[in-house]
């Protein structure tokens, strides 16, 4: 046996630092990692844990336990622990199984974030917006909105039960993990409906369950999937409400509609499985036949009634009465009123039936022609009164208008119309009644005679007089005496003479002669000169008196010398004087014919040039 070296004998710290790394080798144990350790003792709620250290650590039991449930650690157990720190204040390791499995559980759910796998996890605890859910060491943050497929209200049911989740996303630097329950069952649901849309067919008839009712309609459990059963497809007649058919949890016979493959969407009916109230509706309900039924609904343009189970017309609010226009039907009809009508049109194929409420009653635009004819005098309220004329109403709660130019005969319909107000009680003559048009035709005027026809007095060539309403540069604005008729004189018709046509020498309210020169009845248009009078009143001086200077005609004067003549011969004047004068009288006669032509022709020529210029100067003004 060889004798021990002195560097055995006396070891160096080099020596002692070898010896050590030799006895631990690669068990050495580094803080911040896990490492597996031995359970040596149980003491309350801690486990004394052996990593290998010249001291033990504890770790409390909880730590070993899924939440909500109870440890089932007993010494002996080999176990991984978290070494965070190798010895602290009290000479101890500072271990946890928490951690441990935290870093364990991040290692495999990245694994499974990256392939997209599902996980295992627990909901634990309520948080806001959501819940914490435990994947095995790692929490994760559960979003209130990715808990179920529809909201929940209770999730108690859900809590401290294991069932999948789906890893929407991963930060291990800030140790944030979201996962979703929502796309599980959606996926798994999606499966199931397509196994289960795979066994149906369009027109199978199957049993469901109410599952939910809504406005619209209800959705029917067909055994993993949900169906639709809208709410015009529950029955033939009107529905309002899908809870006056069908109610929660009631088990109900459907027929499949439609099957939308892309969707997945099933329709139901219930209706379909009963015989189609429509057949032979257009022999039921012929065109004019009258009927009886309920009124279902009303809307602002008409009302529904129903003629028997799944049958309705629909009353237009233009057929419910003869006379109210403009009227809401619900102030005709009520709902649940049982009321009569009359067939108007029948269309089967779009299901649509026209019926008419006013066609039952008496229509009163026909009876009102019948029993007034043209010209008949009536009375009646005005019961509006419009921009274009009266309305007044009339038996049988008809309106006849009054237009504005049949008000009267004088003014002009805007100033007439200012003389009533609604309600005043009116007469006027019937002037048309049109029942088909729905129209009468009423005249206030007509009650009087047309002051420009009959037995008035206003020919062309009679003499009036006119007061004075206003003095314009062009001429007079005058009104008839004893009539509201205006009318105007023009400047070139004030006077014979040019120098006494000015405007100027008249004053409101002045009354003046003029005589009428055209009258036309269909304008309404009366014309009057001042200047025609002058001229008539001299020829009639001129027939009564026979003077040569105003211009009297040769068999005036000839007649006059005649007659003069033949006072002489019975005055006993000499017959031969008589004779000889004749012929005088007759040359001088014969002389003033040849001058007076000419005059005559000058003074027309002149009479024209004064016309020519009102003319003019009223086109100006």
């Amino acid at each position: 046996m060889s004798e021990p070296q002195a560097s055995e004998l006396n070891p160096t710290r080099e020596d002692f630092a070898a010896l050590l790394d030799e006895t631990l080798g690669e068990s050495a144990l580094e803080e911040g990692s896990v490492v597996k350790g031995t359970v040596v003792a149980i003491e309350k709620d801690l486990a004394v844990v052996d990593v290998g250290l010249k001291t033990e650590g504890r770790v409390p039991l909880k730590e070993f336990t899924l939440p909500g449930q109870e440890s089932t650690i007993s010494v002996g157990d080999e176990v991984e622990v978290y070494l965070e720190r190798v010895e602290n204040a009290l000479g101890e390791a500072v271990l946890s199984r928490e951690k441990a499995r935290r870093e364990e559980s991040w290692v495999r759910l990245e694994e499974k974030f990256k392939k997209g796998e599902r996980c295992e996890g627990i909901i634990f605890n309520r948080v806001k917006g959501g819940f914490t859910v435990d994947l095995d060491g790692a929490v994760a943050f559960l979003p209130g909105s990715q808990v179920d497929i529809r909201p929940v209200r209770d999730i108690a049911p859900l809590m401290n039960v294991p069932q999948p989740f789906q890893i929407l996303k991963m930060d291990r630097r800030r140790g944030n993990i979201v996962v979703s329950r929502r796309s599980v069952l959606e996926e798994t649901r999606a499966e199931q409906r397509s196994e289960i849309v795979a066994k149906l067919e369009e027109g199978q008839v199957i049993e469901g369950v109410v599952k939910n009712i809504t406005d619209y309609g209800a959705f029917i459990d067909l055994g993993g999937i949900d169906g639709l059963l809208h709410v015009t497809d529950m029955a033939w007649r009107r529905v309002n409400h899908p809870s006056e058919i069908v109610k929660v949890g009631d088990s109900v016979k459907v027929q499949i509609i439609r099957i939308n493959p892309e969707t997945q969407r099933i329709s139901l009916g219930i209706k379909q499985l009963e015989s189609d109230p429509w057949e032979g509706v257009e022999a039921k309900y012929p065109i004019g036949a009258r009927v009886k039924g309920t009124v279902t609904n009303i809307t602002d343009y008409g009302a529904f009634v129903e003629l028997e189970s799944g049958v309705e017309g629909l009353i237009h609010v233009s057929e419910m009465s003869w006379t109210k226009k403009n009227v809401h039907p619900g102030k005709i009809v009520s709902t649940s009123q049982e009321v009569e009508v009359q067939v108007l049109e029948v269309d089967s194929q779009k299901r649509r039936i026209s019926l008419g409420l006013k066609q039952i009653q008496e229509n009163p635009w026909i009876a009102f022609a019948e029993s007034h004819k043209v010209g008949t005098e009536i009375e009646g309220a005005i019961r509006n009164i419009t921009e274009f004329g009266l309305f007044i109403g009339l038996d049988g709660g008809v309106d006849g208008m009054v237009h504005l130019s049949d008000l009267d005969w004088s003014r002009p319909g805007e100033e007439a119309i200012q003389d009533y107000k609604k309600g005043d009680m009116v007469k006027a003559v019937v002037l048309e009644a049109d029942a088909d048009k729905e129209r009468i035709s009423l005249g206030i005027k007509q009650l009087g005679d047309d002051p420009l026809k009959g037995d008035s007095g206003l020919k062309k060539g009679a003499r009036v007089t006119c007061e004075v309403i206003d003095v314009k540069d062009n001429g007079l604005e005058v009104k008839l005496s004893d009539s509201d008729i205006t009318t105007f004189i023009r400047r070139s018709d004030l006077s014979r003479d040019r120098s006494e046509q000015r405007p100027e020498r008249f004053a409101a309210g002045e009354k003046v002669d003029a005589v009428i020169t055209q009258v036309d009845p269909s304008t309404r248009r009366i014309n009057v000169s001042i200047k025609a009078l002058e001229i008539a009143e001299e020829k009639e001086a001129v027939k009564q008196y026979g003077s040569t200077v105003s211009g009297a005609s040769l068999g005036d004067i000839l007649g006059a010398a005649l007659d003069k003549a033949k006072e002489d011969a019975d005055g006993d004047v000499d017959a031969a004087e008589a004779k000889e004068a004749e012929p005088k009288a007759k040359s001088k006669a014969k002389a003033k014919d040849e001058a007076e032509p000419a005059s005559e022709d000058a003074e027309k020529a002149a009479e024209d040039a004064d016309d020519n210029e009102g003319d003019e100067k009223g086109k100006e003004s």
